[in-house]
Order: C-alpha cells, then sequence, then structure tokens
C-alpha cells in the first residue's frame, strides 16, 4: 500500500490530472442507482495521496503554492460531475432539432463549473494540511464547506452530494435527522478518507478507533431509530397517479383532451383491493395539459370525478395578467380541487430551473438568439412564497415542485409547520437515466430529515409513497403508467428543528477544522 500511496504522491501533469479525473468519476458509483459506496473508500483515499503530492515552490507565493491543490480537485470534481450528471443532456433531445446545439454546455458546461466547488474544497484542506490524521480533517471540513455552499450560491445546486453516498438504504438514512446534510457530508468525506492512514501507518489506531465509532453510531442509529415503534396519530388516504405522458405530445393541442381524459380515468377508479377511498389524489408537475382560464369545463368535469370529501392535488401552468398580448405571467404551480371542482389554493415554484424554466440575464441572452434550453409552453416566473395547503381530516402539506426537494433549508423551512411532504415532478425529460433515481433518493432523504412522510408524483420518473423514516410504502417504476393506492399514517415530527440540525452540522465542520487548524500547527512548531 506504500509503494501504491508513493506512485500516487509523486504523480503530476496530465497523469495527475487522469487519476484525479478517474477517482471523481468512479465515486459517482456511490450514488443512486448504484448505490455501491465501497467505492468512496478507493476515490478519497486517492485524492487524499494525489493532495499530499500537491505542493508548489517554498519560494512559490500563496497562489502558485496552492495552485495543484485547486487543479487536483477541481479534476476529481470534473470527473465526479461529469460521471453523475451526463443524463441531463437527455432533456435536450426530447426536440433535438431546436435545442440539441446546446449538448456541450449542457453536459460538459455544468460540470465544468460545479467542479470550481471541490477545487476550493481541496484549497481550503491543504492550507491545514499535515502529515497524520489532521489531514483527512482537512478534507472533510474543506468538503463540508463546498458542499453547504453549492446549497445556495449561483442559485444553488446540490445535487449528489457527498454525503448521500452513505445514505443508500433506510438503515443509513437516519442519522441524517441528527446531523443535516451539513454535518452528513463532512463526516462521510472523514469516513470515506481514513483508509488512506494505512500507507503511512501514522494514526493509524486512532483512525481504526473513529472508523469503528463513527460507523457503528451511524449503522446503530438507524437501526434503533428504525426499530422503535411509530404511533400514528392520524393517516390519510392517497392516489398517486402517474400518467407516463409523451413530452412530445404534452402541449399538443390535437391530443390534450385525450391526455386531460386518461388522469380522470386513473384517478376516478375504483380503490385497489384492500384501499380505501383516496382522499387525496395527486397529479406531477404540469399534468394538466391546458390553462384552466381557457378550459373552465375541465373544472366542471373534475368536480364531478372526484367523491364527497376527497381533493386534488394537480401541477399546472397557472396565467395571471390576461392576454399574452397584455403582459400575461406564467407560474408553475400546484393547485388544490374540491369536489367541487372549486380551486381552493394555489402554491407557485419560487426556486425556478434556470435556462430550463427562465433565462437569467434575459436580455443579453436573447441578443444571440439564445432561449430557455429545456423546451416547454412559456417562460415562468417564480412565486412570491410557499405556504402548507390544508388537506382533508385537518392535515397540511409543504408542496414542493420538481427540483426545490433536493434544497434542505427550503423543504425544512415549510415542513416544520406541515404534516406530509408533497413532491411533484416530471422526470420524463431525462428518461431511464441516473437522473430520476438520483432525484428520488434526494426526495427520500428530506423525509427522514424532516420526519414526515413523502408523496410524490411523477409524470414519468419515481411516483412513491415514503414514511416518515424513508421506508418505501409503495412505489411505481420508471416509465410505469398507472396510479397506486396507500393508507398513510401521519405522526410525529423531525427529531430536532431545523436550527438545530444546521447548528450540529456546523458544530461537525467546526470540529473538524479544530483538529485540522490544531496537527498543521503542532506539525509547523515540530518542524521550526
Amino acid at each position: 500500500m506504500q509503494r501504491f500511496a508513493g506512485r500516487i504522491i509523486l504523480l503530476w501533469g496530465w497523469r495527475r490530472a487522469l487519476v484525479a479525473f478517474a477517482a471523481g468519476a468512479l465515486a459517482v458509483l456511490a450514488q443512486a442507482p448504484y448505490d455501491f459506496f465501497a467505492v468512496c473508500f478507493v476515490s478519497f483515499p486517492v485524492l487524499v495521496w494525489l493532495l499530499d503530492g500537491a505542493t508548489g515552490e517554498a519560494s512559490d507565493g500563496w497562489f502558485r503554492r496552492l495552485r495543484p491543490a485547486f487543479a487536483t480537485g477541481w479534476w476529481f470534481g470534473f470527473g465526479y460531475f461529469l460521471a453523475g450528471l451526463w443524463w441531463i443532456g437527455q432533456a435536450l433531445l426530447v426536440e433535438a432539432d431546436s435545442f440539441a446545439w446546446a449538448l456541450p454546455f449542457a453536459v460538459v458546461g455544468i460540470p465544468f463549473a460545479l467542479a470550481f466547488f471541490y477545487g476550493f474544497a481541496t484549497v481550503v484542506a491543504r492550507v491545514l494540511w499535515s502529515s497524520d490524521i489532521g489531514r483527512i480533517a482537512a478534507l472533510a471540513f474543506g468538503f463540508g464547506l463546498a458542499e453547504w455552499l453549492r446549497d445556495f450560491l449561483f442559485t444553488g445546486f446540490p445535487w449528489n452530494a457527498v454525503g448521500y453516498a452513505a445514505m443508500p438504504v433506510p438503515l443509513l438514512m437516519q442519522s441524517v435527522s441528527v446531523t443535516g446534510m451539513i454535518g452528513m457530508n463532512a463526516l462521510a468525506v472523514f469516513v470515506f478518507s481514513l483508509p488512506a492512514l494505512v500507507a503511512a501507518r501514522r494514526h493509524l489506531r486512532l483512525g481504526l478507533a473513529l472508523f469503528v465509532i463513527l460507523v457503528a453510531s451511524h449503522v446503530g442509529f438507524g437501526y434503533a431509530r428504525l426499530a422503535a415503534p411509530v404511533e400514528p396519530a392520524r393517516s390519510i388516504d392517497v392516489r398517486i397517479v402517474q400518467p407516463s405522458v409523451d413530452l412530445s405530445e404534452k402541449w399538443d393541442a390535437s391530443v390534450r383532451d385525450r391526455i386531460f381524459a386518461t388522469l380522470l380515468g386513473m384517478s376516478g377508479k375504483a380503490p385497489e383491493e384492500g384501499h380505501a377511498k383516496p382522499q387525496l389524489i395527486l397529479w406531477p408537475e404540469t399534468s394538466v395539459p391546458f390553462l384552466f382560464t381557457e378550459r373552465p369545463d375541465a373544472l366542471t368535469a373534475l368536480g364531478d370525478m372526484l367523491a364527497d370529501g376527497q381533493m386534488l392535488i394537480a401541477g399546472v401552468v397557472r396565467e395571471e395578467g390576461g392576454s399574452a398580448s397584455a403582459g400575461s405571467r406564467y407560474y408553475n404551480s400546484v393547485v388544490a380541487i374540491n369536489d367541487k371542482g372549486e380551486i381552493v389554493d394555489a402554491v407557485d415554484k419560487v426556486h425556478l430551473v434556470p435556462f430550463g424554466e427562465y433565462l437569467p440575464f434575459a436580455d443579453l441572452f436573447q441578443r444571440f438568439g439564445i432561449g430557455q434550453l429545456v423546451a416547454g409552453p412559456m417562460n415562468f416566473a417564480a412565486g412570491n412564497e410557499r405556504h402548507p395547503i390544508s388537506l382533508p381530516g385537518g392535515l397540511r402539506a409543504a408542496p414542493f415542485i420538481c427540483y426545490e426537494v433536493i434544497f434542505p433549508d427550503l423543504v425544512a423551512a415549510d415542513a416544520a409547520s406541515s404534516d406530509v411532504i408533497v413532491n411533484v415532478t416530471n422526470d420524463a425529460w431525462f428518461g431511464d437515466t441516473p437522473g430520476p433515481y438520483q432525484h428520488f433518493r434526494q426526495a427520500q432523504i428530506r423525509a427522514v430529515e424532516n420526519g414526515l412522510p413523502l408523496l410524490r408524483a411523477a409524470n414519468n420518473g419515481i411516483s412513491a409513497i415514503v414514511d416518515s423514516r424513508g421506508r418505501i410504502i409503495d412505489a411505481l417504476a420508471v416509465n410505469a403508467r398507472g396510479a397506486i393506492d396507500a393508507h398513510v399514517p401521519v405522526s410525529g415530527r423531525a427529531l430536532l428543528s431545523p436550527e438545530q440540525r444546521h447548528f450540529n452540522g456546523l458544530l461537525i465542520m467546526f470540529l473538524f477544522a479544530l483538529m485540522a487548524f490544531t496537527l498543521n500547527v503542532r506539525q509547523r512548531l515540530r518542524v521550526n
């Protein structure tokens, strides 16, 4: 192992970049749908050894001395994000005649930009570097800080955060209810990197002890939390509809009535054997293929379909401002419709997808003929606020549209005053690629963090009902068309408040930073 580590440490130039890229790409196998987290025990030790050798000349300034560390982290990140996000390009092939030209920008450009976060992580780590376990703590702090920044900088895109690799099954998801994603990201990198100590054997016993303690705590806490009885205070019967509408037909005026009739038929059928009539029916994102303002008869049809006491929550496009010539604004929304066919509540999507739902710096891009990259009927405006929707039985649902559910703080803010999490999406843009599985996993983790069941409807993707511990009650696979009925127990709340989880996560990062700083200073004093 020492010889292997030594060879990696001494790599330079394109060989160093290639190994860093390969290590990052390999780490993606730890994410959904592969869930082979053991690869991280290879990828991160290799990164540690690469950083051991990423040093500049002592006579160089700070910038030049840290440049090799940044390059190593950037290549690791580029491999990680390229291998983990290539499926984004699938959305551009849905209407290839219009958008195929943008394929390189989406497939390569997004990983290129996200890799700067991991370059930043390795620079932070290198500043606190030492020759012992302190460098493992430094890397954990660097990545924890980078993943936290990735949650909100430049509109935020915390997709495939490293911490998800440590949570492939519900048994291993429960710790996030205490640490939050901030702490889980840092702890995951620390544990994944500990095998790097085998090469030099310094602090090996301490590293082994910490490894056993952290892994045993992670597994043991998960076992205890899953084994603890949960007494449901209330419950709700739910039907999730996954229509699997072909995107090429979604906004075709000639088939809109057929799509709507399909949704009505799937929603109004008799309950599955052993299930009660659903109190709540959930349709996916933008499932209604027209504007209700143009088709008031559709609301009448919904009122006829819904039985007494039933409610429909549907993803729709909502219009404000009258005709397009008068400056209409369109919102990606969910609406709640009662058994009389009345819209009783609506929530607009607040966190829009750049280039997919709106065009940042629109005037500048439009001068070059560049519009949104994921085709749709119109550009959307962002909603101003989100609020819980009242459900039958006195329950409250926190609704999140599409990728809003990947943001821990965004979900936690509204979930704290709700009883269930509702997520509507349309992952048909990405086909049967890793994208829909990764999206579902992140939604699943939100249920565990907040101690609430998750109701998820996808046009095509993974529609599912998940309990408050992340266990799947029932689900529909990618490319399946159908509806699932389930009796969903609603009980409890998050183990800790969002503020407590946030504090714990920052505390974990601070302890890693303190450990790295202390051992760095100790080494400097010893050398001097």
